[in-house]
């Protein structure tokens, strides 16, 4: 029986190429072929988001390039070359996360913490989900004056933290849960909604909102108006036509713990860890999903002890966020042990947290009292996490699974030299193994 190649897309007289030599592709290969894609992948989204706000690096640019190349047919056979790219690409991913950051806080304003009102409130509105803040910056110079209330949904939540955007006063605040959840919220919201990137789901048949969803250049789904151009006049005319939405009810909330709002008070931090009033750091967060495992994230946080702080980051905060963790006190500043730094482009604010604290106290990233448990789920994901790598962090645990497309031989290396583990059944135990209880 013939064999086919899904990479070079054919056969060799009845058989696979890989059997007559000439891609050599194995297992092995084809693992490290799929991560590098899907950091590129990752990259790529981060690099998007950066470039529309200014932000571009001639030098990430080549290397997008190369590293295509890498995965292009009879170019590579050699492990250690292609495991040199993988980390290469986390490196490259480090600089446009930094782009983007820069980006934001150059066009939005310096990020501060910031009490927002969940739920819908009274008159027209509009709920912007994704992770585009041009898109909603311009929704809202469009809309102002027009009496029509804009809320932002999942990722676009840490957009409360930037002054250029809350300035509006119709940001009126943030309505519904992580995107697994959307088909439901979009439902029940009643207004137009506005879909800025990944993360959309498409509607179920018993779904009635398509003929109110919008969504932005790439971002399409069936049925729904794709706008190719940043004029949102059709968005603000359909909340017009629809009218005053339903209220809820309205709970209020802290978000806005950017990385540089922490380094403001690195002294005060540097001194409760001193003190023992800190006694570890958890980053607990990344992507959510809707497979049995993921109520370990939740489980984890809850147990964490008194003594410690939790930055979260990414839509896997929503998995945790709903929860009394109580407060510290770091030199007459009181703190939520809870810090929600962001989106998931945002954990380039939480390595500089890292490598900061580690340069205060003079070791490694890894000598620090700090445990990462990381939730993944798509390609951003798996660029943050090659970037974690290139920086030599140790000990990251990732769920609900490892990735199907690691393959053994791959995931024996990067456990080798990263100590990379999937998470445990027990995330009582696993806090008490973390800070040594």
């Amino acid at each position: 029986m013939s064999m086919f190649c899904d990479q070079c897309e054919q056969t060799f007289r009845g058989k696979g190429c890989t059997e007559v030599g000439v891609c050599g592709k194995d297992e092995d290969m084809e693992s490290l072929q799929k991560i590098l894609l899907y950091g590129l992948k990752g990259m790529a989204s981060y690099k998007h988001h950066a470039r529309r706000l200014g932000k571009v690096d001639p030098e990430v640019d080549a290397f997008v390039e190369e590293a295509l190349f890498a995965t292009v047919t009879n170019v590579n056979f050699d492990m250690d070359s292609l495991l040199e790219m993988v980390l290469e690409c986390g490196r490259m991913n480090l600089r446009v996360m930094q782009l983007l950051n820069d980006g934001h806080v150059e066009v939005l304003g310096k990020p501060s913490p910031v009490e927002i009102t969940e739920g819908i409130q009274e008159g027209p509105g509009i709920l912007v989900t994704g992770h585009d803040m041009v898109d909603l910056k311009d929704l809202l110079e469009q809309s102002a004056g027009q009496g029509i209330n804009i809320y932002t949904h999942g990722e676009m939540l840490p957009a409360h933290m930037y002054p250029e955007l809350r300035k509006h006063p119709h940001l009126k605040g943030h309505y519904g849960d992580a995107w697994q959840k959307q088909r439901d919220e979009f439902e029940r919201f009643g207004g137009p909604i506005l879909g800025t990137t990944n993360c959309v789901l498409i509607p179920r048949e018993t779904n009635t909102y398509l003929d109110r969803f919008f969504t932005t250049r790439a971002t399409a789904v069936p049925g729904a108006t794709r706008l190719k151009t940043n004029d949102f006049s059709a968005v603000i005319q359909r909340a017009k036509e629809i009218g005053p939405l339903q209220p809820t009810a309205m709970r209020k909330s802290t978000i806005g713990f950017h990385y540089t709002t922490l380094l403001d008070v690195a002294d005060k931090i540097v001194e409760a860890v001193k003190a023992g009033r800190i006694k570890h750091f958890f980053v607990i967060g990344g992507c959510d999903g809707a497979e049995p495992g993921r109520n370990y994230f939740a489980d984890y946080a809850q147990n964490t002890p008194a003594e410690s702080l939790i930055l979260t980051l990414g839509c896997g905060k929503f998995r945790i966020r709903g929860y009394d963790y109580g407060t510290l006190k770091l030199d007459g500043l009181e703190v939520p042990r809870l810090l929600d730094m962001g989106q998931c482009n945002d954990a380039y604010g939480a390595i500089q947290v890292a490598l900061a604290l580690a340069k205060v106290f003079e070791c490694g990233v890894n000598d620090l009292p700090l445990t990462l448990v990381i939730s993944w789920f798509e390609q951003k994901a798996v660029a943050v996490l090659l970037t974690l790598l290139h920086l030599g962090v140790k000990g990251i645990r990732l769920g609900p699974a490892l990735p199907a497309f690691v393959s053994p031989n791959v995931l024996a290396i990067l456990q080798e030299k990263f100590d990379l583990q999937p998470i445990g059944k027990d995330a009582k135990a696993d806090v008490a193994a973390a800070v040594g209880a």
